[in-house]
């Protein structure tokens, strides 16, 4: 069990590695750092899913829709891992596995655009977006 955890970790800080730009230096303590969030959102995402629709309700934004906090895998500018709460039809949100942020500046450095694309996938790579999900929150931390 340790061993296919080991190489579940390992193959995750890969696919984040592969989103940070390559101009930006990386140390083994960022790539831990990156290993070591993916693997606590993978461990915490239901409870951060009833804390976040704990606020919504809290504050009269309930929703009467499927949720789940899924892995940000983040490109552009610096890297970023966190995670997102998707909302949607329970069936598309049983498909979504991950968000793709891309992120660029707009007319110069006047804007900051970030899209935010819910895919069917972890791998960064190979995915389809998820027609019909939408991200109702994110949890941001920078490395």
């Amino acid at each position: 069990m340790k061993k296919y955890l080991v190489i579940g970790v390992l193959l995750f800080c890969l696919l984040f590695v592969s989103a940070v730009p390559i101009t930006q230096a990386l140390s083994i303590g960022d790539i831990f750092k990156v290993g070591g969030i993916g693997f606590l959102i993978d461990q915490f995402a239901k409870p951060l899913n009833n804390f976040i629709n704990t606020i919504t309700f809290k504050h009269g934004a309930g929703h009467d829709y499927a949720t789940k906090v899924v892995p940000i895998l983040s490109f552009g500018n610096g890297g970023h891992v966190g995670a997102a709460q998707v909302m949607g039809s329970q069936e598309l949100i049983d498909k979504t596995q991950a968000v793709i942020q891309v992120e660029d500046d707009f007319s110069g450095k006047t804007f900051r655009v970030k899209v935010l694309i819910p895919i069917d996938s972890k791998n960064p790579i190979n995915f389809s977006r998820v027609q019909g999900v939408g991200v109702s929150a994110i949890i941001d931390v920078k490395i």
